[in-house]
């Protein structure tokens, strides 16, 4: 009994060592903010390993686990915490434009998106991060976000909107190939 533990908790560790950074980023993407992130993946993964038996076993464990996340991110908006990733109103700063290939632009760009991302109403987020930035099919979306396939679109397509009417944005991405 106590091998059968052993081995199933070595391929749990061996499961988390493993897709740790995708997990994180996916997380940070529908949080936006470090700490939430970690705190995300992190009570993700606890209800994960009481369950492991059956996860591990599953066609796709990522998929498994990628759809415990999305539900535990859309209860504590349910809750109605909400999240800060800049202050409401920065209007009032002047911003200079930096080099594109200049690693702080690209971290500038970066900020950009987050705060874009922010604006966006939570099941709309979850789609375009995990449509996008996952690059998951739209099946495999609307699995992780328990809707249907219909859904999927509608939230991707009006998230992708609200982003492209970002002025601040829709110019970074036209300015010279920066992203």
């Amino acid at each position: 009994m106590g091998d059968r533990k052993e081995a199933r908790d070595t391929e749990f560790q061996s499961f988390v060592t493993g897709r740790w950074p995708r997990l994180m980023r996916t997380a940070f993407l529908l949080t936006g903010e470090q700490h939430a992130a970690e705190d995300l993946v992190q009570s993700t993964l606890e209800r994960v390993y009481v369950a492991w038996r059956k996860v591990g076993s599953a066609d796709d464990p990522e998929a498994y686990v990628r759809r415990v996340m999305v539900n535990a991110h859309a209860r504590r908006h349910r809750r109605r915490l909400k999240e800060y990733l800049a202050p409401k109103d920065d209007s009032g700063l002047v911003r200079e434009e930096p080099d594109s290939g200049d690693r702080i632009a690209q971290a500038d760009d970066r900020n950009e998106l987050l705060k874009a991302l922010a604006q966006l109403p939570p099941r709309q987020r979850e789609a375009v991060v995990l449509r996008y930035w996952e690059d998951l099919t739209e099946t495999q979306t609307a699995e992780a976000m328990r809707c249907s396939v219909g859904a999927v679109k509608s939230n991707a397509a009006k998230g992708i909107a609200k982003l492209r009417a970002i002025p601040g944005l829709a110019e970074m991405v036209t300015q010279g190939g920066r992203k």
